[in-house]
């Protein structure tokens, strides 16, 4: 651009940067709405220390900043923050106060369709139904937020931490979101990015819908129902992730295709019996075939998450550079998925490292490389960091337990140690399932600062 035009562009803006101004304004004051209807593009309206009472609609691309202890209150009905105007700004405030109706969608900041490239940060958004609802807005940007949904009640009748609907281009960064339904849900959009936000107290941490070319990185995942729920979405970026604790599932991927999974960590750990009997709240399965409990052991503690990992109708999605680590079962896999790779990840003290519903033969080894599996008793005379012979996780016994969880007392039995011990000397009696021709003999993360 030449210099010429550059002057021209800022003699065309330079009455709209000299009209923008900053305009302070005193806790309780009772024209707020008409202060933000009289402003003008680029103006901040700074809310003083003290209770600001809304609700209040910004139909003008300015900024709705707080000053420290900056509170905004709804009234209890609808949301508290409306913006209507591309560019608009909400920063730095506590916002509490919105309606409990999950028709109207209340919110504590709800930007609809006009609100292109807006910008929530910086907030507390506290004991709302919805924390931010982003509804078509293109290109929103939702960063560095705390937020914290409604406690009481059952988790379907609450909302989420951070809602998108149709919002291409939306990005939600660095939030920490705790309580309410699921941490972050996005329905019919494409290319948004999730990333580095944490998530504890929920149904789902993130939860995706109908959702195309997006990513999702180095977010964390606690004690939720499920870490990360895939759902009929397509080429996805899932990586760096950490799920530590969560119940079900770390990973779910239903009806989800031409992804990229790498680099995640799935953590289980010995849990509470009762985050199960008294999961009233967190029932809500959202179509995908759940199953029971039979089988299980009724103590105080369980392990959780139930599956690292929970593959359904899932197809060409790629996993590698993943730690699945302490779960009931690695990796369960089922409903046809097809075209899968798998390689590179490392399966770590799971009770069951897989489940594989199917008669296919699956080999889990892409380019002379593997998997790792903590239980594979494999020898490597020549050194090459490729175990000797191939390692298979599952064999006819695994298949009898599936189908008949009663026939675990006789695990032990002398009848079924002969069988396995006749399937590992004669593999062409192994029936179809998950091989692994080259399973690697460390992790492959190990000394690369895994986290």
């Amino acid at each position: 651009m030449t210099m010429i035009a550059v002057a021209a562009l800022v003699a065309a803006f330079a009455p709209v940067f000299a009209r923008a101004e900053t305009v302070s304004v005193p806790a309780g004051a009772e024209n707020l709405q008409a202060i933000l209807d009289a402003a003008r593009p680029g103006d901040v309206i700074r809310l003083r220390a003290g209770v600001h009472r809304g609700p209040l609609r910004i139909a003008t691309a300015l900024t709705l900043e707080g000053e420290g202890g900056a509170v905004l209150s709804g009234t209890g009905t609808g949301s508290v923050v409306t913006v209507a105007a591309p560019g608009a700004v909400v920063r730095g405030l506590e916002i509490h106060g919105s309606g409990a109706d999950i028709g109207s969608l209340d919110s504590g900041v709800f930007l609809d369709k006009a609100a292109a490239g807006a910008i929530v940060e910086d907030n507390a958004i506290l004991g709302n139904l919805y924390g931010v609802y982003i509804r078509g807005a293109r290109d929103a940007l939702v960063r560095g937020n705390r937020i914290e949904g409604m406690r009481e009640g059952r988790s379907a009748e609450a909302g989420n931490g951070v809602h998108l609907w149709n919002a291409p281009g939306a990005k939600v960064i660095g939030n920490d979101i705790r309580f309410g339904r699921d941490g972050i849900f996005t329905n019919a959009s494409r290319r948004n990015v999730f990333s580095g936000n944490r998530m504890r107290d929920l149904r789902f941490a993130v939860h995706y819908m109908y959702t195309n070319e997006s990513e999702i990185s180095d977010n964390v995942s606690t004690g939720n129902s499920v870490g990360y729920a895939i759902m009929y979405s397509d080429r996805l970026t899932i990586t760096g992730n950490v799920s530590d604790g969560d119940r079900d599932h770390g990973l779910l991927l239903n009806t989800a295709k031409g992804s990229t999974v790498s680099g995640n960590w799935v953590k289980g750990r010995m849990q509470p019996v009762s985050r199960w009997t008294n999961a009233g709240r967190q029932s809500d399965t959202h179509g995908v075939a759940m199953e029971s409990d039979a089988g299980h052991d009724v103590a105080d503690r369980r392990l959780g998450p139930e599956k690292c990992v929970f593959i359904y109708n899932a197809n060409r999605n790629r996993f590698s550079g993943n730690r699945f680590e302490n779960c009931a079962i690695g990796i369960h896999f089922t409903a046809g998925s097809e075209g899968n790779r798998m390689s590179g990840n490392a399966f770590i003290r799971n009770r069951n490292q897989v489940k594989y519903v199917g008669t296919r033969y699956l080999d889990w080894s892409a380019e002379g490389r593997g998997n790792y599996w903590s239980d594979n008793p494999a020898f490597d005379l020549d050194g090459d960091g490729i175990a000797d012979t191939p390692y298979r996780p599952n064999d006819l016994v695994d298949r009898v337990l599936w189908t008949a969880p009663q026939a675990k007392i006789l695990t032990n039995s002398p009848a079924v140690q002969v069988i396995r011990w006749a399937q590992s000397q004669f593999p062409a009696l192994l029936p179809g399932g998950v091989v692994d021709s080259r399973p690697l003999m460390a992790p492959p993360d190990e000394g690369m600062g895994m986290p």
